[in-house]
C-alpha cells in the first residue's frame, strides 16, 4: 500500500464518522538526495534535493538528524535552524511550492569532527521520505544460461523483482524482441514462438514511476528440432595421418538414437566409426584418416545425422604432409577458437566481437568475463592475419578490422563535441593520489598546462577532430545495463572501471559508463567519485591502452608482408592505411598527461606547460584519454596523455613500422618523424631498465605519484624523468608479473628478427639466458610468475650507459600460465631465428610442445587456483586504504539497482555474479572453504598460443 492511498483512506473515514466533510490534506511522498560537495579538515559543504512524489506542496518543512555531531554554519535556498542534532529547513518565501513531480534544492556549509556520516531520517512536513527512490531490481530465474531448446518449443520464463514502491510489470526480451509481459508476481511468461539461433534472454522490471531495472542476460540456444552437434566444424589433417572431431546430441533423447557418419567429397578421407549410439548428450569421438597416397590435397565433408534430428557437418581438409606439426597445431587451435560452439565470440550481424574469456565468472583487469578489451581485439587481428598467411584468405582479417572499427573505436556519434577542443588548453589539472580515500581529486585551473602540438596537424591530415583509437573496455553483453549513453539496452556498451590512482586494484573499482548522462550512479552520475568541481555536466570520455593499438599496428605490418608475398597486398591495403592512421593518433601516448615540459618536474605549479614537442617523452605511456560535453551545444572537449611509461608497453616494432614502412606512413606532418624518435627512445629505455640479471625493470614517470611531486632523493633519471620500479599501479605491484617481460620483449625480438637491429640484440643477448634459466619444459612445464626487484638503474647517460650493477631481480615463484608461455616462446623463437641461438630455439619449441599436452575441446588451458577471490566481499578498510572506497555521503546505484555507498563491496555492486553457474565455488571459499580452482579460456591467451604455433611454422617450417 502506497503512502498516497493511506492518506486518502484516512480522509474518507473522517467524513464517514459524521464530521463535516473537508478537503483531503495534501498527500506527502518524497525522495531526498543528500550529497557532500566539498570537505576539509573540520568542515564540509553539502546539497540536499527534495523530490515531491506526492500531491503539490504549498509550504514545506524538511528535517533530518545528524549522526556525528555535525552543525550547520551557513545555509542557502531555505531557512535553516538546528536544535541539538536535529536540523529544520523551511521554504523561503520565493520557493514556497513544490508541484507534484517537482523538486527543490537547499545547500549548506557545516562543521564536523573526525567522521561525517550522512543523515538517514529525512522527512518533509513530518512524513518520512521513504518513497520509491531507485529503479526496481530484477533477476531472471528461467531460463538458465547455457540451456538448449528444440523447436517446436515453448520456453518458460520467470523472474523475481523488487521495488521500494510497486512493480508495475516485468517484460521478457530475447535480444531486443519483447517476448512476454507479466504485471503481477510471480512474474512468469512463455516464449511461444522462438526462432533458431543463440539468444540473450533478459527481464526488465518497470515500477509505478516508470523506473526500469534489467537483469543480467542468460544465453540460450534454440534449435530447429532435435539436433546432432559436431565440433570443431573445420578440421585439418596431414595427408596420410589422422585427426578427430566430437559428435553429440543437443538434447537427451527419450530412447537411444543412432547417429550415422557419412562423407562426401574425396574418398581419400574416411571416418570411423560410421555409427554412434547415444542415450544422453555426452560427446563421442570420430577419427578421420587420410589416405597415404600423395596427389592433390583433398577435402571432404562429413555429415552426422540421425532420424528426426538436424544434422551437423564437419569440413576436413588435407594439408601437406611436410607441413610442420606446429602449423597443424595452429590450424587446430584456430578452428577451435572460431567454432561458434566454443563461445569465444558474440555475433552482431556479420561481425564477431571477442569476449575476454569464454567463462563469465572472471575477475582480473576486466571485472567480468564477457566484457572485452582493446587487447582482445588486437589479438583477434593477429589471429586472422596469421590465418591469412596460412590460407591465403584475407576476408577474416578484414572482418576483424571492421568489427574493431565498429564496436571499440568510438564513432562520431560517440564523441560528438570534439570540434570544440581547444588545443591551447587541452585539460584542467587534477592530481592523482596514492590512496583512493583522497578522491575525488580537486580540479585546479591555477596549475599550468601545456599546449597540444599535434591536434591541428591531425585534423588537417584526416579532415575532422575525432580520435581514431580504441577505448580499452566494452561490456559485450551489456551485463551491467548502462547501454549507450544511458539507454540501458545497447550492446556492446562502452564502460570504464579504473579511475583513482595507483592503489586502485580491480577489486576496488566502481564500474561506470563511458557516456555519463546521470541516469545511473548518484545525482552527478559517477563523476563526483573521481573529480571534485563546482558543478558537473553530462559527458563522454574514453581511455586508450597504447599497448593494444601498437599491437594492431604491429599486426598490420606482418599482414602486409604476408599478403604482399602472396600477391594479395591490395586486398588489405585499406586496413593497412587505417593502421597508419591509428598510429598517428597513438602519438598522444608520447606526451605528458597535461602536456607539461618533460624532465625535472618536482611540483605541479613549478613544472611549466610545454610548447611545441617539449612535452613529448616519445615513449608508450600507460594511456591517453579524451572526452567532452554530451550536450552538443555546450562547446567543450579535452585530451590528455600520460607521463608514466611501463617497460611492458613499449613496442619498438610498431615504431619501426610507422617510421620506415611506406604503406604505414602516417599522413600527418610530423608523425613519421615522431615515430623515428620514439623507436630510438624506446630501445634506450629498455637498455636503461635492464637489470644485472637480465630482466627489465619497471619504468619511468614525468609526474611522481601522478601529481608532479618531488621523488625521493637519489632517484635515478632518464631524460630528466624518474625511475619507478612499479609504474602506474601498486596493487599488485605492476612489474611483479612476468607477463609484462614477455609482452614487451616479443616486440623487441621481432624487430631484431625482421631488421637485425643491434640495439635490440644487445638487450636480448642478456635477457634470453636469464629467462631460459628460469624455465622448464615438458608436460609439467614451469615459467616465471612473480618477480621481486631491488636496487635501481644508473641515471641514464646515452653516450656512456651504466651497467646497473645494483639493479637486481629474483623470480619468486613459477606457474603454468599458457598465454604467457606462448608469449615467451615467441620471444625465444624470434631471437633464435636471427641469432642462431640453439638453446633459445630448443626452449621455445619445448614450450610449444608442452602446451600441446594441455589441449581440451575449447583450446589449451591449465587449472588455476584463485586465492584472490576472497576479495569479492571486502569492504573499505580505512586503516590500510584497501577495499572499494566511496566518499562519505555519496550514495548511488547501478542500473540493476545495486546500491553504492559506504560499506559497498565488489560483490554488492555486482550482484549478478551470485547467479553465475560457477558462483557456488566462490561462495564456499568466502564461507571458509578452500580457494576455488578454475580452468579459464581467455581469448588473448588462446590467440597468443595459436599465433605462436604459426610463428614457428613461418620461420622454421
Amino acid at each position: 500500500m502506497t503512502r498516497r492511498t493511506t492518506a486518502l483512506m484516512a480522509a474518507a473515514v473522517m467524513a464517514a464518522g459524521g464530521v463535516p466533510a473537508m478537503a483531503a490534506p495534501a498527500a506527502v511522498a518524497c525522495t531526498v538526495s543528500y550529497q557532500v560537495t566539498n570537505e576539509w579538515n573540520n568542515g564540509f559543504g553539502a546539497s540536499v534535493s527534495i523530490r515531491n512524489d506526492g500531491d503539490a506542496l504549498n509550504g514545506w518543512n524538511l528535517t533530518w538528524t545528524f549522526p556525528d555531531g555535525q552543525r550547520v554554519t551557513q545555509g542557502w535556498n531555505g531557512n535553516f535552524s538546528q536544535t541539538g542534532a536535529v536540523v529544520t529547513v523551511t521554504n523561503p518565501d520565493w520557493a514556497r511550492t513544490i508541484p507534484a513531480g517537482g523538486s527543490a534544492q537547499v545547500g549548506f556549509n557545516g562543521s564536523k569532527g573526525a567522521t561525517n556520516r550522512p543523515p538517514t531520517d529525512f522527512a518533509v512536513n513530518g512524513v518520512a521520505c521513504t518513497g520509491p527512490n531507485k529503479a526496481p531490481t530484477v533477476a531472471l530465474t528461467a531460463p538458465t544460461g547455457g540451456s538448449t531448446y528444440t523447436l517446436p518449443a515453448q520456453i518458460p520464463l520467470a523472474a523475481t523483482a523488487q521495488d521500494d514502491g510497486t512493480v508495475a510489470k516485468v517484460d521478457f526480451y530475447a535480444g531486443d524482441q519483447l517476448i512476454a509481459t507479466d504485471t503481477s508476481a510471480p512474474y512468469t511468461g512463455t516464449w511461444t514462438s522462438p526462432t533458431p539461433g543463440d539468444h540473450p534472454i533478459t527481464a526488465r522490471a518497470t515500477d509505478d514511476r516508470g523506473l526500469v531495472g534489467s537483469s543480467a542476460p542468460a544465453m540460450v540456444k534454440v534449435l530447429a528440432g532435435p539436433a546432432v552437434l559436431a565440433s570443431p566444424s573445420t578440421v585439418s589433417v596431414k595427408q596420410g595421418q589422422t585427426a578427430t572431431f566430437d559428435v553429440s546430441l543437443a538434447t537427451a533423447p527419450s530412447q537411444p538414437v543412432t547417429v550415422t557418419i557419412a562423407g562426401t567429397g574425396s574418398a581419400d578421407l574416411t571416418a570411423t566409426p560410421t555409427t554412434l549410439t547415444f542415450s544422453g548428450t555426452a560427446k563421442q569421438t570420430v577419427t578421420v584418416r587420410s589416405a597415404n597416397n600423395g596427389g592433390e590435397l583433398a577435402t571432404a565433408t562429413f555429415t552426422a545425422s540421425a532420424p528426426g534430428h538436424s544434422p551437423a557437418t564437419v569440413t576436413v581438409k588435407e594439408i601437406d604432409p611436410s607441413t610442420s606439426d606446429f602449423n597443424k597445431a595452429f590450424l587446430d587451435q584456430y578452428n577451435k577458437i572460431k567454432d561458434p560452439a566454443s563461445g569465444y565470440f558474440r555475433k552482431f550481424g556479420d561481425l564477431l566481437v571477442p569476449y575476454h574469456s569464454v567463462e563469465t565468472l572472471m575477475v582480473e583487469a576486466p571485472d567480468h568475463g564477457h566484457q572485452t578489451t582493446s587487447e582482445a581485439f588486437s589479438y583477434y587481428l593477429w589471429l586472422e592475419a596469421s590465418y591469412g598467411r596460412v590460407s591465403g584468405d584475407w576476408a577474416p582479417f578484414k572482418s576483424a578490422w571492421a568489427s574493431m572499427e565498429k564496436f571499440i573505436i568510438p564513432a562520431k556519434a560517440d564523441q560528438p563535441t570534439n570540434d570544440s577542443y581547444n588545443a591551447s588548453k587541452p585539460a584542467t589539472y587534477a592530481p592523482e593520489h596514492p590512496r583512493m580515500d583522497r578522491y575525488p581529486a580537486v580540479l585546479d585551473s591555477s596549475i599550468p598546462v601545456g599546449s597540444d602540438p599535434i591536434a591541428a596537424e591531425l585534423k588537417a591530415a584526416y579532415g575532422n577532430s575525432d580520435i581514431y583509437g580504441m577505448h580499452w573496455l566494452i561490456d559485450v553483453d551489456n551485463t551491467y545495463g548502462f547501454g549507450r549513453c544511458g539507454d540501458g539496452t545497447t550492446a556492446p556498451s562502452y564502460i570504464n572501471t579504473y579511475q583513482r590512482g595507483s592503489s586502485e586494484s580491480v577489486w576496488e573499482t566502481i564500474p561506470q559508463p563511458s557516456c555519463d548522462t546521470f541516469k545511473h550512479g548518484g545525482p552527478n552520475g559517477f563523476l563526483d567519485l573521481f573529480t571534485k568541481d563546482a558543478s558537473y555536466a553530462k559527458q563522454w570520455k574514453y581511455t586508450n591502452a597504447p599497448d593494444a593499438d601498437a599491437r594492431a599496428v604491429q599486426v598490420a605490418l606482418l599482414a602486409q608482408e604476408w599478403a604482399n608475398a602472396q600477391g594479395k597486398g591490395a586486398q588489405i591495403a585499406p586496413e593497412i592505411g587505417k593502421a597508419a592512421k591509428m598510429g598517428d593518433y597513438l602519438r598522444y601516448a608520447m606526451f605528458d598527461k597535461y602536456f607539461k615540459r618533460i624532465g625535472n618536474c618536482s611540483s605541479p605549479s613549478s613544472c611549466p606547460g610545454g610548447t611545441g614537442k617539449s612535452s613529448a617523452h616519445y615513449l608508450m605511456s600507460w594511456y591517453y584519454a579524451w572526452g567532452g560535453a554530451y550536450d552538443t551545444s555546450a562547446g567543450w572537449a579535452w585530451r590528455i596523455g600520460d607521463g608514466a611509461s611501463h617497460q611492458g608497453y613499449q613496442n619498438p616494432l610498431a615504431a619501426h613500422a610507422l617510421a620506415n614502412v611506406p604503406a604505414l606512413k602516417p599522413l600527418s606532418a610530423t608523425g613519421q618523424q615522431d615515430w623515428a624518435t620514439s623507436l630510438n627512445r624506446q630501445l634506450e629505455m629498455l637498455q636503461w631498465l635492464q637489470s644485472a640479471d637480465g630482466g627489465i625493470a619497471g619504468g619511468v614517470t614525468n609526474s611522481w605519484e601522478g601529481q608532479y611531486a618531488a621523488p625521493p632523493a637519489g632517484t635515478p633519471t632518464f631524460y630528466g624523468m624518474y625511475y619507478d620500479a612499479h609504474p602506474v599501479w601498486r596493487d599488485p605491484p605492476s612489474n611483479r608479473w612476468f607477463g609484462f617481460q614477455v609482452w614487451g620483449l616479443e616486440r623487441t625480438a621481432a624487430l631484431y628478427r625482421l631488421t637485425g637491429d643491434a640495439r635490440a640484440k644487445k638487450i636480448l643477448d642478456k635477457w634470453v639466458p636469464w629467462a631460459i634459466a628460469n624455465t622448464t619444459t615438458g608436460t609439467n612445464f614451469q615459467i616465471p610468475a612473480d618477480m621481486e626487484w631491488t636496487g635501481a638503474p644508473d641515471t641514464w647517460n646515452a653516450t656512456n650507459p651504466g651497467a646497473n650493477a645494483n639493479l637486481r631481480v629474483r623470480v619468486l615463484n613459477r606457474n603454468q600460465d599458457v598465454g604467457i608461455a606462448a608469449s615467451l616462446a615467441k620471444v625465444l623463437l624470434n631471437y633464435a631465428a636471427r641469432s642462431g641461438h640453439a638453446a633459445a630455439k630448443t626452449t621455445g619449441e619445448g614450450l610449444l610442445t608442452s602446451l600441446l599436452a594441455h589441449q581440451d575441446s575449447l583450446g589449451i588451458a591449465t587449472p588455476e587456483t584463485r586465492a584472490d577471490y576472497n576479495r569479492f566481499d571486502d569492504v573499505y578498510n580505512a586503516s590500510n586504504g584497501e577495499g572499494p572506497y566511496v566518499p562519505p555521503g555519496w550514495t548511488g546505484k547501478m542500473p540493476n539497482g545495486d546500491q553504492i555507498g559506504q560499506g559497498s563491496s565488489f560483490l554488492s555492486m555486482r550482484s549478478m555474479f551470485r547467479n553465475d553457474p560457477q558462483w557456488p565455488k566462490v561462495q564456499s571459499y568466502l564461507d571458509g572453504g578452500p580457494a576455488p580452482t578454475f580452468t579459464y579460456h581467455r581469448f588473448w591467451a588462446q590467440a597468443e598460443i595459436a599465433t605462436a604455433f604459426a610463428l614457428h611454422a613461418e620461420i622454421f617450417g
